[in-house]
């Protein structure tokens, strides 16, 4: 189960961390299709005119709120730390909570849908784990 762990966290972190260079690089949203997700996030969320101008904003929340946490919990999980499981129990909660965020915002759509399943996935994992595991 570990190692199916340290795969999944490396694997969701990398993908926060792509997202979050790619909403730097093209800010704008233009190029990778952001543009309309850029007006919609105008339109729902609060202080648009401070947060929504452009993707830099969007893609440091993506970073300290999926990618740094996911990259602790993999590396919480190489060196056998003793909360490695409840932290990774944590960042699954908080990416499918990202993700319900998503669809209220844009609706449902594939990258979304997958995203959730694995932060489901993972919280699944997380507990399995821990309940497997002796206690310390």
């Amino acid at each position: 189960m570990k190692t199916f762990l340290k795969i999944l966290t490396l694997f969701i972190a990398i993908g926060a961390v792509g997202g979050a260079v790619m909403m730097w690089v093209d800010p704008s949203g233009v190029n990778w299709g952001g543009e309309p997700m850029l007006d919609l996030l105008r339109a729902k969320m609060p202080w648009p005119d401070v947060f929504f101008k452009n993707f830099i904003p969007s893609g440091f929340a993506l970073l300290a709120v999926n990618g740094l946490p996911q990259l602790v919990a993999t590396l919480m999980l190489f060196k056998n730390h003793r909360l490695a499981y409840p932290v990774v129990l944590s960042c699954g909660i908080i990416l499918m909570l990202w993700i319900v965020l998503e669809w209220w915002v844009w609706g449902f759509n594939a990258l979304s849908n997958i995203y959730f399943v694995l932060g489901l996935v993972e919280v699944i994992a997380a507990v399995i784990a821990m309940k497997s595991c002796p206690k310390r």
